[in-house]
């Protein structure tokens, strides 16, 4: 009887010693990182992926500024010809296919901070909240903060819970995740269980659908969905 196709595929495992001393391999969401994307890309559009992940991996630097250098590495201060820049999914798909390769610790450090964030979102279960970024993606560097996004029509009663379970945050900005719409939202950030975080407090609940509508372009899993994950 033919099988369902899964909503997850396996990330490659780096050579990191006996099988039993580590994570089978990696599961990612399905459509995300996805190595044949990139591959059907022009070489030099794979060129600057490639080394833009390598400053995301070994330098911290977020996606804009990874790009800006990777394109003048690549190019030896020539101009950038039209189309050659990757997008984010892109350095996604380079950034795992590196982390894979040459961090033999990712397996370990995507499976602990999903179960830091399972834990947390198990604790603000109370309000609709999803993870998203790296940590759902399964493509961790260094350093990388667990990213939360909560939809709640009044922001303060997040806060209050958070002080209740005597979580201590600071106040943040992010930007907005729709591109299109520009500006700002707010967010708080702290560690938890020795993990960065940050969450996104995000307007709209079941009554704002057109609001929270205009956050699906970014991938993100609920609570269910990341126990999926690290269990399948």
């Amino acid at each position: 009887m033919a099988q369902p196709p899964s909503p997850f595929f396996h990330g490659s495992t780096a050579d990191e010693g006996p099988a039993e001393s580590r994570p089978a391999g990696i599961l990612r969401p399905a459509g995300s990182c996805d190595p044949a994307r990139l591959s059907r890309q022009p070489v030099l559009r794979q060129e600057i992926a490639a080394a833009a992940a390598r400053c995301v991996a070994e330098s911290g630097l977020d996606y804009g500024q990874a790009k800006q250098e990777a394109a003048a590495e690549v190019l030896d201060g020539a101009p950038m010809p039209r189309g050659m820049m990757p997008d984010n999914d892109e350095i996604d798909a380079a950034l795992a296919s590196h982390l894979d390769l040459f961090d033999p610790e990712h397996p370990h450090r995507v499976a602990r901070m999903r179960r830091v964030a399972l834990d947390l979102m198990e604790r603000l279960r109370s309000f609709d909240i999803w993870l998203t970024g790296s940590v759902w993606k399964g493509v961790v560097a260094e350093h990388v903060p667990i990213h939360l996004q909560v939809f709640h029509d009044d922001p303060k009663e997040v806060l209050l819970h958070l002080l209740e379970i005597g979580i201590d945050f600071d106040a943040a900005e992010l930007p907005a995740l729709d591109p299109r719409q520009g500006g700002i939202v707010e967010a708080v950030q702290f560690e938890y269980r020795h993990e960065p975080v940050q969450i996104a407090l995000l307007p709209g609940d079941g009554r704002r659908r057109g609001a929270r509508a205009a956050y699906q372009v970014q991938e993100r899993g609920d609570a269910a969905a990341v126990r999926a994950l690290m269990s399948a």
